[in-house]
């Protein structure tokens, strides 16, 4: 993409970065849904939290990628 100048991509290489983030933090959550289900199915609570835990950090990671996507796409830059 660097042959290019900026103006003729459909989106700049730091939208591409974020959206790629984005789209890998959405399968992790949902992943976690497995795990969870897994370890309740092996009746191991610690585990459940954990990785209950995990998803959550997730969804606020992705959140805030989100955000500063947003921003990114409006402005350009952040």
């Amino acid at each position: 993409m660097s042959t290019t100048t900026e103006n003729s991509r459909a989106m700049s290489d730091l939208e591409y970065d974020l959206i790629t983030v984005l789209k890998n933090k959405s399968e992790a959550v949902k992943a976690y849904d497995t795990y969870i289900q897994d370890a309740q199915g092996m009746d191991s609570q610690p585990c459940v939290e954990l990785f209950r835990k995990l998803k959550e950090n997730e969804m606020q990671t992705a959140q805030e990628v989100r955000s500063h996507l947003q921003e990114v796409m409006q402005k350009g830059k952040m």
